[in-house]
């Protein structure tokens, strides 16, 4: 299943909707935001049962990104509840982005 696309408009539905959703905050223009989606993509198969994942561009949908005071990418947001309950700014490995996502969705 690929990433959900999240829009400033479908935001609130999607986090809510779930018990808990990986965002990647990004842009296509981001050298970093584009080498960190087959590490999306694998998390997503890892842990798709356990989080859904989904993606936003910044470019687009400026409107969530600054409510959540993004301000470098790709920033990776997690929601459990609806609520965002860690931030990471950077690229992060595979094993680094399901090792913090595993550190929350245990709790």
């Amino acid at each position: 299943m690929a990433a959900i696309t999240m829009t400033d408009d479908n935001w609130p539905q999607i986090v809510s909707e779930r018990e808990a959703v990986l965002v990647s905050f990004g842009s296509p223009y981001c050298g970093p935001c584009r080498a960190a989606e087959p590490a999306m993509a694998q998390l997503e198969q890892e842990l798709g049962d356990r989080v859904a994942v989904a993606k936003m561009n910044v470019d687009d949908n400026p409107a969530l990104a600054g409510r959540l005071g993004i301000m470098g990418l790709p920033t990776f947001v997690l929601f459990r509840g609806g609520e965002p309950v860690n931030k990471t700014v950077g690229y992060r490995s595979k094993e680094a982005l399901i090792g913090a996502v595993r550190g929350w969705l245990d709790r």
